[in-house]
């Protein structure tokens, strides 16, 4: 669920298609996409052997969601300067978002461990690969006990 007023127009990031932005301010801290629905989880491993194409996303551990549609959190895209914290399904905004903001995450925290994505930061040119669920974890948890002070 994304919690604030929200808009899907075209990415500001080159190559990335469709971006979610916000449509009101947001002030740091603030939660903008929570978890709704969540009625199963699945192992990595499942879905790697999986015919079928999905949208996953890692919540804990080695547990992901799977979206068959393309829900419109799905619109949000990477970025190493994210201006969205992943933490646990939550997405807290970085810092004070003014209306019209691009909400991105850095992917590493969705990814499976060691998992590649498919294209490159667009703004270093550096691989996106997934982190261990002990570094996603300990570093989202700082970054966003930081955020809280």
């Amino acid at each position: 669920m994304i919690l604030p007023r929200y808009r899907i127009a075209a990415s500001t990031i080159q190559g990335a298609g469709q971006g979610l932005f916000v449509d009101e301010f947001v002030a740091a801290g603030r939660v903008i996409t929570a978890p709704d629905t969540i009625d199963r989880t699945y192992a990595w491993a499942d879905i790697a052997t999986s015919p079928d194409l999905h949208a996953a996303a890692r919540w804990f551990e080695d547990r992901y969601t799977l979206s068959p549609d393309w829900p419109d959190e799905c619109y949000v895209n990477h970025s190493f300067r994210p201006t969205g914290l992943w933490h646990l399904g939550f997405i807290f905004a970085t810092k004070d978002l003014p209306q019209g903001t691009e909400i991105t995450v850095d992917y590493r925290h969705l990814l499976a461990p060691g998992q590649v994505e498919d294209f490159d930061d667009a703004e270093t040119g550096e691989k996106i690969t997934g982190l261990s669920w002990q570094e996603s974890l300990r570093a989202s948890t700082h970054a966003l006990a930081t955020l809280l002070g």
